[in-house]
């Protein structure tokens, strides 16, 4: 699989930045000429995994998040989310929907859920006191849809 490109950013752990990852993501996925709503779903799983980084990651406490992203063949947007916070001691758990640690706070507990509805792939390694990182894949079809309607020209 060729890499295309790639880009890393890391920022501060506060909710402020959960829209500057929105915008940093849907910049970079730019390049692939997704549709409206191919870039929807990647700022939507971004968000989710940043937020969990910030409110589950570092619990009110302040640490560095890490977006990482690349593209491969021209198609394939790769991103990856990492926080060195206090991890998760059960993935599996972690991911089942309405899931949460933090009821208090509304929180529905659909943020792994809403990663793997939007992305095509989605893996998650963690351990406690070590951070989390998530790891996501969507493929842009919309470019596979024009470069195949080009060939039939």
């Amino acid at each position: 699989m060729m890499r295309n490109n790639e880009m890393q950013t890391t920022f501060l752990s506060v909710a402020e930045n959960e829209a500057f990852a929105r915008v940093v993501i849907a910049a970079f996925a730019m390049q692939l000429s997704p549709t409206v709503c191919e870039i929807a779903d990647i700022k939507t799983a971004v968000s989710e995994a940043v937020t969990n980084a910030i409110v589950h990651g570092y619990e009110g406490t302040r640490g560095m998040v890490t977006l990482r992203a690349s593209i491969h063949d021209h198609a394939l947007l790769s991103i990856e989310i990492s926080d060195q916070g206090k991890g998760i001691a059960n993935i599996q758990q972690a991911m089942e929907p309405f899931f949460t640690t933090r009821p208090e706070q509304e929180r529905s507990g659909m943020g792994f859920a809403v990663m793997q509805t939007f992305m095509d792939e989605l893996s998650v390694e963690s351990a406690p006191g070590k951070g989390t990182l998530i790891r996501m894949k969507k493929r842009i079809r919309s470019r596979d849809m024009l470069e195949n309607a080009t060939h039939i020209l």
